[in-house]
């Protein structure tokens, strides 16, 4: 994932159409709220953020590193996207594999392999989540930039709280929503900062080619969300300026629930910076309102973790409260639709 602040030109148009309640209530019907409120976000905390469980969603996370990079053209890419379709293949009702070749910035031919996991297909009303699974051919970041970035958090993070949504949802299903996992390819692979002659959309390419050829013919959904680097420790989830451009009641929303499952401390209620993520495909090719979570700070001098496209993405970075924190996040608003 690449840093990158955005012109909203296409985004303005969408406006915020959510209204709060009214007020005028007495003192005491306030307090009768404010007991009832409180009674409702602890059975919340009891219903969802206790089902998410951290050590299955760390195993995941620690399985796709365990086969190293996952880079395009390599032998570990290929062993982690088959561990992908098998472990996607166990809970959804249906998978779908899309294979294809795409050209990376500077030539070179990319097998790109996107994995969809699809839950009560049946039901016209979706919701589509993703993550990309593949890591950085290159550790631009540190001075030897001959590596290639094992992506602990940027990628496989997201990845591994997707399949633990995934897992249970197969467990406990939701009827009245359909729910699209898309764990999209070849997303880290773009453009050095450095690189002449500069060119745009290098990155994100899994998730270009997945907008322009979706793997349900006119396939549209609600919304989507986004979950990149979403387990490292101390992480901050600001509130990305393009996910309020174009989708600001759903980050309402999520950030809401954060604070009533006491994540607060993660997700704050905070304006952030913009960046250049698949969000900003999935809305601009498939006019899919989509959010970013995403920890990124302006403060930092590069906006995300110091171990950041560097050698150090690695296990030891990741914190189970971080991924805790986003997942049952996520799956509380995926059981209130």
């Amino acid at each position: 994932m690449k840093k990158k602040f955005y012109q909203f030109g296409f985004l303005s148009f969408l406006v915020w159409l959510c209204f709060t309640m009214g007020c005028g209530k007495g003192k005491k019907e306030e307090e009768n709220n404010n007991q009832n409120n409180n009674n409702n976000n602890n059975e919340i905390k009891k219903t969802y953020a206790g089902e998410f469980n951290t050590d299955s969603v760390y195993k995941f996370l620690e399985k796709q590193v365990s086969f190293g990079p996952r880079v395009p053209n390599t032998p570990a890419h290929n062993l982690c996207g088959a561990y992908l379709v098998s472990v996607m293949s166990r809970y959804a009702d249906k998978v779908y594999e899309q294979k294809a070749n795409v050209t990376a910035y500077n030539g070179t031919s990319l097998p790109l392999h996107n994995i969809v996991g699809v839950f009560n297909p049946a039901q016209k009303r979706r919701i589509l989540l993703t993550a990309h699974w593949d890591s950085r051919p290159t550790t631009d970041q540190d001075k030897d930039k001959s590596k290639a970035v094992l992506g602990a958090n940027d990628g496989a993070s997201g990845v591994a709280v997707l399949l633990e949504i995934a897992r249970l949802l197969k467990q406990y299903p939701i009827q009245n929503i359909g729910i699209d996992i898309l764990l999209n390819d070849v997303e880290d692979y773009g453009a050095p900062d450095d690189y002449k002659p500069e060119k745009e959309d290098t990155y994100c390419l899994g998730s270009q080619y997945w907008a322009k050829n979706p793997h349900v013919k006119d396939y549209t959904a609600e919304y989507a969300i986004v979950l990149d680097m979403v387990g490292g420790k101390n992480a901050t989830f600001y509130r990305e300026q393009v996910s309020d451009e174009i989708a600001r009641a759903l980050v309402d929303k999520i950030w809401n629930k954060a604070a009533q499952l006491g994540y607060g401390i993660y997700f704050l209620n905070e304006k952030g910076g913009a960046v250049i993520d698949d969000h900003v495909y999935i809305h601009k090719l498939a006019q899919i309102p989509t959010i970013d979570i995403i920890d990124h700070n302006t403060s930092r001098p590069k906006g995300f973790p110091e171990y950041w496209h560097t050698q150090r993405d690695d296990m030891s970075n990741i914190d189970k409260n971080t991924l805790k924190a986003v997942g049952s996040t996520v799956y509380a608003v995926l059981r209130e639709m």
